[in-house]
């Protein structure tokens, strides 16, 4: 029978090679939650909206997708318990075959979410549980934290990223002289903005060229040396080839926004190249900004980008602007950074609206193993890009020996007027 293959218990089944996902789903009352989940996964793996002739035993026992558990909200047991309005809410836990997709990010995703017309269901993926064989293919990244402190010299401290603003419009010339300003205040690593490609105007070789020779001018003056991280982000007949030149023009790591090119693009860029990569959230936003539909933001954000190869990866927080929920940030750290078999942590890089009076509560939340990432509060910072510099590490410095924000400021002249431009968040 149909239904000795399509249920299954976790306690039988999560050793297996099952993906079991976790899908919110709100269904009329009219509607059975057993019958839907049924078709669910029947939908997802092996079967359609009607019987077709075809599928054997074999195939329900190897490829069909199961039921492991469906949670109502609230938890009732008896009808009279039910709420008085005409939707149910529910959890519903269908394991997949692995065999299905194998370590392959696009069948996976559409295993998960991408059938349906066949489904006809409104489904949010909120957590996903991989088993070991997908994981150790994968491999995540190569170098992760540890070999991005090591790349810069720093162990211990948060590590400090600026992006150049403006965001684009200018010539490598240009750039290369906001880069050397910055660089002059010791900040560890220089990116692209992701507005920021391949264009005419400013050729990723030619930037490269021109911010590692500011790079050493800054060198020179500073005995820091800040690392450039060029955006290689582009359409996937030229992705390949832009890591190439870039590599071969002295680029020391690289970034791509992995929702624009796919997280498959930057599981095989891990996979060629032998530098590390820093992977943008930018083009996230659509998986998961869906309350009834997509994946959550620990997933989109964190899970697949670790698995797929970034050694960093840069989220969002719920102190710039964006309307992100605190858990939802935290279990993205978590899902980047927690022990996860023998995959290697990747660096949690925060950014959008930071700046020095945040850093004490981004170092409460997450801890010192981090990557601080402002922008404007570099570039803007009214004593000048070195200055702006100085005032986030002043911050982190007086953060990590406890040191209160009105003592700090009385010390360090470009951490107070930074202060007394954007304020502060007591931690």
């Amino acid at each position: 029978m149909e239904h000795n293959f399509v249920y299954g218990l976790m306690e039988d089944i999560r050793d297996q090679d099952y993906a079991i996902a976790s899908y919110y789903i709100e269904l009329d009352c009219s509607i059975d939650p057993y019958e839907k989940a049924k078709t669910f996964a029947i939908g997802q793996t092996i079967g359609t909206w009607v019987p077709v002739p075809g599928i054997t035993d074999e195939m329900r026992r190897n490829h069909m997708g199961k039921v492991v558990q469906i949670f109502d909200f609230p938890p009732a047991d008896l009808t009279t318990q039910k709420p008085d309005d005409n939707i149910r809410s529910y959890i519903f836990q269908i394991a997949y075959p692995v065999i299905n997709f194998e370590a392959n990010f696009p069948m996976m995703i559409t295993t998960l979410l991408g059938n349906d017309a066949s489904t006809s269901s409104q489904a949010k993926l909120v957590d996903l549980q991989l088993p070991d064989s997908f994981i150790n293919e994968l491999k995540g990244p190569n170098f992760g934290v540890k070999g991005l402190r090591k790349l810069c010299g720093v162990e211990d401290r948060p590590l400090l990223l600026n992006m150049i603003k403006p965001c684009t419009g200018f010539s490598p010339e240009t750039g290369a002289k906001i880069f050397y300003d910055t660089a002059l205040g010791g900040v560890d690593f220089i990116k692209d903005d992701e507005l920021l490609g391949n264009p005419s105007f400013c050729p990723l070789e030619d930037r490269v060229k021109a911010y590692n020779k500011a790079s050493e001018a800054a060198y020179e003056v500073t005995g820091k040396r800040t690392i450039y991280i060029p955006n290689i982000t582009d359409s996937v007949d030229k992705i390949f080839d832009n890591a190439t030149k870039v590599i071969e023009a002295g680029a020391k790591m690289v970034m791509v926004s992995f929702s624009a090119v796919g997280y498959s693009t930057l599981h095989a860029l891990a996979k060629t190249i032998k530098v590390p990569i820093f992977g943008h959230y930018a083009g996230t936003g659509p998986y998961y900004e869906g309350p009834k539909t997509g994946m959550s933001s620990p997933i989109a954000v964190g899970k697949f980008p670790r698995l797929a190869g970034a050694d960093g990866v840069m989220i969002n927080t719920p102190y710039g602007g964006y309307p992100l929920e605190r858990q939802k940030y935290l279990r993205t750290y978590h899902e980047l950074s927690l022990p996860l078999k023998e995959i290697k942590p990747t660096l949690t890089s925060c950014g959008g609206g930071v700046n020095p009076g945040i850093v004490g509560k981004f170092i409460k939340d997450l801890g010192t193993d981090i990557m601080l990432a402002p922008g404007g509060a570099v570039q803007g910072h009214p004593m000048g890009a070195a200055a702006g510099v100085h005032a986030m590490l002043q911050a982190i410095e007086a953060s990590m020996h406890k040191i209160p924000m009105e003592e700090a400021v009385k010390d360090h002249k470009e951490l107070k007027a930074a202060i007394d431009l954007w304020g502060y968040v007591k931690s």
